[in-house]
């Protein structure tokens, strides 16, 4: 496991099983976690998007078939933008 102290991160990914985050700050990061240990301490989460895979994965699937977590919102298509040649 990789001790992380006092940092910040923008943009990163990490596995979460083999971080150990202490006093940092993660900005716009991909965070992977599968279900093992994970440790951290006084570190924050901005704007970070979690990545449930594994054993994990199955658990926050049924949680939220059962209606006891919410399920992300999906993404909506953004319509093209419609543009007229000029002859």
């Amino acid at each position: 496991m990789t001790k992380y102290d006092g940092q910040k991160f923008t943009k990163g990914a990490f596995v979460m099983e083999d971080c150990y985050f202490v006093n940092c700050v993660l900005t716009d990061c991909e965070l992977f976690y599968s279900g093992g240990e994970v440790e951290w301490a006084n570190t924050t989460f901005e704007n970070c998007r979690w990545h449930w895979r594994g054993p994990a994965g199955y658990t926050v699937r049924l949680l939220q078939q059962q209606g006891m977590m919410k399920a992300p919102p999906t993404a909506q298509p953004t319509p093209a933008s419609s543009s007229k040649m000029m002859n």
